[in-house]
């Protein structure tokens, strides 16, 4: 009995014993979770001051996005004070060449009208001088072109001033716009950018050629010197359209690859972000050298190009080798707000500068001495064009099938003594008869251009001074 009261009072002992413990371990894991919650107290006190920070980042910014959202809705006024409009509508080139499908503005002399949609009327100013393209309808010679195009344009905003479009069918067709028409000798100015950034090729640089200037026979291609090789320098043959310098150029130097490269970056198989339905210009290069010859001379048919393409090609030479996207419409507006305006887009870097300056010395080499000379005879000795630096690319090539001949001229002017600068391209289609040349339209197109060009700085009392002087120093 003794014995088994012994070992219960032990039992109970123990059962006490485990109670108190259990107790002070609970104690235990209280004591810590307040210690823990105190120092996570703590830290949040201290870190209230980044808090605060952060969120103030995070207005700043938000209030940032906001603003940038709300500053691509506004467009500058015309006004020298800068004034800001709202844009509250969007003119996507959908919208707008939805409207070109509809029209023919480009025929027009005036460079104002309007156009209603959805019950709304809009006005719309476009970029056209009336005075250039009136001047520019009455010079066509109607009877001897089947058709004609010209498009005429400032090289560093791409805006255009004249875009005449004439189809002795009496189509409606913008033939400004249409790349149906094989590119001829105009693909040399593609195949001299390339020669002279791939090959080191610059104005002076000595070539040769056998027999005909004007044939590509695959014998006139392979590199060989006698006693009937002609030497020339690579100006006079760019001036001239020495078709066997080119073609050699094409298959023996430059490739396949060089002369794609080179024609995509100026604008071929490339549509352009433009306010009037454009297509792209085409070219296909196969496997095959002699192609190659062809395509670099321009002795083929199935490079196709609009007028509006050979301007963009001479704007990016004039601006040193940067391409800019064409634009037509200056301005929209709707109930006397403007809801739209114009701005000015880089398409691409498609040259380096240095080679800009070169292509522009062989063009002027064409207008003073080769394919283009008889059409600028004596426009040095000219009142007007003695005043610029002037040159081009011409290209002919014939459709025996439809008794057709496809003469192009893509060429510039700028001022000697000032900022003044035009492009110019013009494609004729003769068929029957040889009527005006695309060269003679160029002329008249920059000579009447920058007449009145200096007749409105005239009226400008900031500038008379210069221009008489300017004047005076051309004549």
């Amino acid at each position: 009995m003794i014995y088994s009261g012994i070992i219960i009072t032990s039992m109970i002992r123990r059962q006490q014993n485990r109670a108190s413990l259990y107790v002070r371990d609970n104690q235990w894991r209280n004591y810590q979770s307040t210690l823990r919650k105190k120092e996570i107290q703590r830290r949040a006190v201290r870190r209230l001051p980044f808090y605060g920070l952060a969120l103030v980042v995070l207005v700043i910014m938000t209030q940032g996005i906001f603003l940038l959202l709300d500053n691509s809705l506004i467009v500058p006024a015309a006004d020298d004070n800068r004034t800001r409009i709202r844009q509250v509508e969007t003119f996507d080139t959908a919208w707008l060449q939805a409207i070109f499908c509809r029209l023919s503005p480009w025929n027009g002399t005036d460079n104002r009208f309007s156009y209603t949609t959805a019950g709304e009327t809009y006005h719309v100013q476009s970029s056209l001088d009336p005075s250039l393209q009136e001047f520019i309808r009455n010079q066509i010679d109607r009877k001897n072109s089947r058709h004609f195009g010209l498009v005429a344009m400032e090289p560093d905003t791409g805006r255009i001033l004249s875009m005449v479009s004439f189809d002795r069918a009496g189509s409606d067709t913008n033939i400004c716009t249409l790349p149906a028409y094989p590119a001829a000798s105009l693909f040399k100015i593609i195949t001299a950018a390339a020669a002279i950034e791939k090959c080191g090729f610059n104005c002076a640089t000595p070539v040769t050629f056998n027999d005909n200037k004007y044939t590509l026979y695959k014998i006139q291609l392979k590199d060989r010197t006698n006693k009937y090789t002609n030497r020339i320098t690579f100006a006079e043959s760019f001036a001239d359209s020495v078709n066997p310098v080119f073609g050699k150029l094409g298959q023996n130097r430059l490739g396949k690859s060089v002369l794609e490269t080179y024609a995509e970056a100026f604008g071929f198989n490339h549509r352009f972000e433009f306010e009037i339905p454009l297509a792209p210009s085409t070219i296909s290069l196969a496997e095959d050298p002699y192609q190659w010859a062809e395509i670099a001379s321009g002795f083929n048919r199935q490079t196709l190009i609009s007028p509006m393409h050979g301007a963009l090609m001479l704007a990016a030479i004039v601006n040193n080798g940067v391409l800019a996207e064409p634009t037509f419409i200056d301005e929209i507006s709707k109930d006397q707000q403007v809801l739209y305006r114009r701005h000015s887009r880089t398409a691409s870097d498609v040259i380096a500068p240095d080679t800009a300056v070169t292509l522009k010395k062989l063009m002027q080499q064409t207008v003073k001495t080769g394919t283009a000379a008889k059409s600028f005879s004596r426009f040095e000795k000219d009142a007007v064009l003695s005043r610029l630096y002037i040159g081009g690319k011409t290209g002919s090539i014939n459709n025996n099938a439809k008794r057709q001949k496809y003469d192009w001229f893509a060429g510039y002017a700028e001022e000697k003594n000032g900022p003044g600068k035009i492009v110019v391209s013009v494609l004729v289609v003769h068929q029957d008869y040889i009527g005006t040349r695309a060269a003679h339209y160029s002329k008249i197109t920059i000579k009447e251009y920058f007449k009145n060009y200096y007749a409105s700085r005239n009226h400008n009392p900031a500038q008379a001074s210069d221009t008489i002087t300017e004047t005076a120093a051309a004549l």
